[in-house]
């Protein structure tokens, strides 16, 4: 049986709530389950954006499609050899604004294998 995603039950300013992962600021999410997304760990910034080692995580977790969010103000940016590295593995990625990407990831959830990073301020 494929594992499935977990949702995303609430968001708020600077506020996460994962199905089964509990309450949090950012997330990385991926079939089967998440964690607490630490920007320190590959050295993501707004202005740097979200790095290929960000996403790493999600697609060996057997994500086919992944949402990256923006942001609630769109501040948070994706560097272009994150976008180039889910384009050769041949995902479907979506880039958007925290609350419609939620919207997205979770209807994706429901039928699909899809990852995300959820940023939930700026």
């Amino acid at each position: 049986m494929e594992r499935r995603s977990p949702l995303i039950t609430q968001i708020s300013w600077g506020r996460t709530v994962v199905e089964g992962l509990g309450e949090g600021k950012d997330f990385k999410l991926y079939p089967g389950g998440g964690r607490h997304w630490d920007w320190n760990e590959t050295g993501t910034r707004h202005t740097r954006g979200i790095q290929p080692a960000d996403v790493q995580e999600l697609l060996e977790n057997g994500s086919q499609t992944i949402v990256l969010s923006r942001g609630m103000r769109l501040v948070l940016q994706t560097c272009p050899e994150t976008l180039d590295l889910l384009m050769e593995k041949g995902v479907e990625i979506y880039v958007e604004e925290t609350t419609a990407a939620v919207e997205r990831y979770n209807a994706l959830a429901a039928t699909i294998p899809v990852g995300g990073l959820i940023h939930s301020t700026c």
